[in-house]
């Protein structure tokens, strides 16, 4: 006797995968969701960036292959279109693909273009969002991104672009008055600089450089920070000879991390005061010295 229709239907057709687009945050892996932990679980298939810890593939099942995708500024990468590629071949065979990013998705991870190519070939696909190395950067130096005294938004703008093809409208960002959190700026820091100032963003505005937030990939040799301001930018960088992956964070709100690292020198508990918080502003440049 054959078997029912529906089931005669079901055994033709093809298995049917999806791909989930995992944030896996800036590095420590007690920062991972939930959420992004049960996808990694469900998996059949790890896509995983260079910068991703290798402790937050623990989650990961004992049988799930992993394909190293690494992909760092300054470096050799696997190229995007492979990497796209390869996700829609592994989920029209029907596989679980988690592809684990560093930070987030959606902020300079190029989740929107591999979202709309999945989508295109017809694959199931979610997003999970991590904690961005912009935010973890800046937490880790105790510099709030918005503060009512200092600044009412954030802009998170990547550095990225050659000088000659540089996009960005680093006048109008001079002028916004808001925290600028500058990702994969590093190598042209000196034209940012120049940028910033020629738009009439003051040379002591506070600053602070954060390499490796989070503790990247596990593997880098571990966090460091330096202040500065805007103007000593370029030269604090080559002095303290910090490299990629590294945040920049610009604007009035640096001054609290600052304050905050030398109240906790001067063995003060709680918050700052204003009064300490003028003082340490005018400190800035002797920090950067």
């Amino acid at each position: 006797m054959p078997a029912p229709a529906h089931l005669q239907t079901h055994a033709q057709t093809p298995a049917s995968g999806k791909v989930y687009l995992i944030g896996a945050g800036p590095g420590d892996p007690d920062l991972l969701t939930i959420k992004a932990a049960k996808a990694i679980a469900s998996a059949t298939v790890l896509m995983v960036d260079d910068l991703v810890n290798p402790a937050v593939l623990a989650h990961a099942a004992p049988n799930t292959r992993t394909i190293y995708v690494g992909k760092r500024g300054g470096c050799a990468s696997t190229p995007q279109a492979l990497i796209e590629k390869l996700m829609v071949r592994e989920a029209r065979a029907g596989q679980v693909v988690a592809r684990i990013k560093g930070g987030d998705p959606y902020i300079f991870g190029r989740g929107g273009e591999e979202l709309a190519t999945l989508r295109a070939a017809g694959v199931d696909c979610e997003v999970i969002n991590g904690i961005t190395s912009g935010l973890a950067a800046a937490t880790q130096v105790g510099v709030p991104l918005t503060h009512r005294a200092h600044t009412q938004g954030v802009i998170f703008v990547t550095g990225h672009s050659k000088t000659e093809d540089d996009r960005v409208n680093w006048a109008a960002l001079a002028q916004s008055g808001m925290t600028l959190v500058i990702y994969m700026g590093i190598t042209h820091a000196a034209h940012i600089q120049a940028q910033l100032l020629a738009g009439g963003l003051k040379a002591s505005t506070p600053a602070v450089v954060v390499q490796n937030a989070g503790g990247g990939n596990g593997l880098a040799g571990g966090e460091q920070h330096h202040f500065m301001t805007l103007g000593t930018l370029a030269a604090s960088i080559a002095k303290h000879q910090l490299k990629s992956p590294s945040i920049l964070v610009i604007g009035e709100v640096v001054a609290c991390g600052l304050a905050a690292l030398e109240a906790q020198q001067a063995g003060l508990n709680g918050c700052p005061t204003v009064e300490f918080l003028a003082k340490s502003a005018f400190n800035l440049d002797r920090q950067a010295a």
